[in-house]
């Protein structure tokens, strides 16, 4: 694949990384077009996806990391995971430049904070030019070296065909591709670690174990998090009073 029709209109081409396997588009000349909407009409998964990853990270950061500090989703968009994430007891907060927090009012980060155990960033990567700037710039803005994240990753070798279903050649979105090789260049670059388990990705200095990882299976996930749940206490309530607390202030 060579040059592809993007926003029904551009011609963009595209060029893969013989080293790392990065696939990205040319300068993406047309993203302020593409981020009208923040929230592209096509992403008829959203709702579903976050709830799976709600379960899955809860899994990841109780039982596998072992983080039970703050916690910022970057790029967070209507705030859906954050609430989700509050809901299964984790003091987690929420950032975006382009998108309105809806669902998780009044736990918004708007400067630089360091005091993150964590950072998430979810269906994000694809977005971004450089990753690696990215990746560096987040961690240092909120002070943490740990970052949990998807991206569809595709097998190594040759671009996946024209009608892979994540280029998203209709909403102009999505700028660059990955391979597992392409996470593993960038994580050495930063002097990380990778791991990747049920569709989660980590970039960590922490020694991860594969073996504390099989709870990340969709089944063993929604068990374990209404365990985590039930143990850690959900924030429902006590959110609910800080933020009529904050309305009387």
């Amino acid at each position: 694949m060579e040059t592809e029709t993007v926003l029904n209109k551009y011609r963009v081409s595209y060029y893969s990384c013989a080293k790392c396997g990065l696939l990205q588009t040319e300068e993406p000349y047309w993203l302020d077009e593409s981020y009208n909407d923040p929230i592209a009409m096509t992403d008829t998964g959203l709702v579903q996806r976050n709830i799976s990853l709600a379960r899955k990270l809860s899994s990841a950061l109780y039982f596998g990391l072992d983080i039970k500090g703050r916690c910022l989703d970057i790029a967070g968009g209507y705030g859906l995971l954050v609430r989700l994430m509050r809901d299964f007891g984790f003091d987690f907060y929420w950032e975006d430049k382009y998108c309105s927090n809806i669902l998780a009012r009044g736990f918004e980060v708007t400067k630089p904070e360091n005091g993150f155990e964590a950072i998430t960033a979810f269906e994000v990567l694809e977005h971004i030019q450089d990753p690696v700037v990215f990746v560096k710039e987040a961690m240092e803005k909120y002070g943490t070296r740990t970052l949990i994240f998807s991206t569809q990753v595709y097998d190594e070798g040759p671009p996946p065909a024209r009608d892979w279903w994540y280029y998203s050649f209709e909403t102009g979105q999505h700028i660059s591709f990955y391979t597992n090789k392409t996470l593993n260049c960038i994580a050495d670059k930063l002097g990380l670690n990778f791991f990747s388990a049920g569709g989660l990705h980590f970039f960590t200095e922490k020694k991860i174990k594969p073996l504390q990882f099989v709870m990340l299976r969709e089944k063993i996930a929604l068990l374990l998090s209404l365990y985590i749940r039930w143990r850690k206490g959900t924030r429902v309530l006590d959110d609910h009073y800080l933020m009529v607390n904050k309305l009387k202030s």
